[in-house]
């Protein structure tokens, strides 16, 4: 029997990816992207920036994740929406932009709680550390090891 990995390699390819490109948002935490879940509340407590992702989990046999414009967001309207981003019920979505996102579910969900606002911002850059000589920091050689190491070993974890 032939074993399908896609989705481990999704997981290893986005833990990758989270270290240097951008946070994944779980929309709705464990709750999903259901009905009659407060997602101001759960936006409160996530900051979103250029480059982080949006993942939507969610039954595609009900629901779906509109990407509307502040009108139709305020107003549940599901027409005229900007894209569908609904693929398999595990969509992901990049924030390219530093601009609110509006995001809603039609069929009348977005009645019943499934629209949630993301306010993205610019990330701001560090401070720059004081430099104390010319020697490469341990740190980025670390960093740059476990990226060498990490590949082969998402390898052997997709054959197995």
């Amino acid at each position: 029997m032939k074993r399908d990995y896609s989705v481990e390699f999704m997981i290893v390819m986005f833990v990758m990816f989270e270290v240097g490109v951008g946070k994944l948002h779980r929309v709705g935490d464990k709750q999903g992207w259901n009905p009659n879940v407060n997602y101001s509340e759960w936006c409160s407590h996530e900051q979103f920036y250029v480059g982080d992702w949006l993942l939507f989990n969610f039954d595609k046999h009900y629901f779906n994740v509109l990407e509307v414009n502040k009108t139709s967001y305020e107003t549940c309207n599901d027409q005229n929406f900007i894209q569908n981003i609904t693929r398999g019920g595990r969509d992901v979505f990049e924030l390219t932009e530093a601009r609110p996102y509006y995001f809603l579910s039609g069929g009348g969900y977005c009645f019943h709680g499934m629209k949630v606002v993301v306010n993205v911002e610019i990330p701001q850059a560090p401070a720059p550390a004081p430099a104390k000589n010319d020697s490469p920091s341990i740190a980025g050689s670390y960093m740059f090891l476990l990226i060498v190491i990490s590949m082969p070993v998402a390898c052997l974890v997709l054959l197995f």
